[in-house]
């Protein structure tokens, strides 16, 4: 079998007649060389596509009285604000686990340095002329929303986590509010034994 010359792009061309639904004007073979087999693809087999006609989703009929589909809608976009002209603060996100001896020198247990295997995270966020008292932190199962009088953070988390056994805690020699989270795993009895 050759793979390149002209006898390999005479049965490319000999397929390609077999597959379309209609004649083509008969080339000649001879004048082709292997530049010319080289440009050929898979695309180039058989007839030319179709275009289709795209259809708008905009107006097709609707069945029900909704005014727009869940698909339309990001998730948690309920929570954005995008009236509110207070810039947003800088915020790092940690991710963390509890690591024994047990697991890092016998290697005991299946844990590994990947984020499956974590159990919380950490949400620095940085307030500059900030007070304690100024913060208004309101915590959803994956939505962070933090509120003073000069910042606004609406922080779409990375995994759902436990509100009730989270924590903060503002450090005011270092103008900086940090939050931890437990996070919510539902195949944690899978991944952590």
């Amino acid at each position: 079998m050759e793979f390149c010359g002209e006898s390999s792009v005479q049965n490319l061309e000999a397929l390609s007649a077999l597959l379309s639904t209609h004649q083509e004007e008969e080339e000649d073979t001879d004048c082709r060389n292997a530049a010319a087999f080289a440009q050929l693809g898979p695309g180039h087999i058989g007839p030319p596509p179709k275009k289709y006609k795209e259809v708008s989703t905009a107006y097709m009929k609707k069945k029900s009285k909704d005014i727009w589909s869940k698909e339309e809608v990001a998730e948690g976009s309920q929570y954005d604000d995008l009236t509110d002209p207070r810039p947003q603060p800088e915020y790092e996100i940690i991710l963390k686990q509890s690591v024994k001896t047990e697991d890092l020198f016998l290697g005991l247990s299946r844990k590994n340095p990947s984020s499956m295997c974590c159990e919380a995270m950490l949400v620095k966020i940085k307030l500059p002329d900030t007070k304690a008292t100024e913060v208004v932190l309101d915590m959803k199962e994956k939505f962070l929303d933090l509120r003073t009088p000069k910042y606004k953070l609406g922080l779409h988390l990375p995994h759902p986590v436990h509100i009730q056994e989270g924590k903060a805690q503002f450090f005011s020699e270092r103008e900086e509010l940090e939050v931890t989270l437990l996070m919510k795993r539902p195949l944690d009895f899978i991944n952590m034994q």
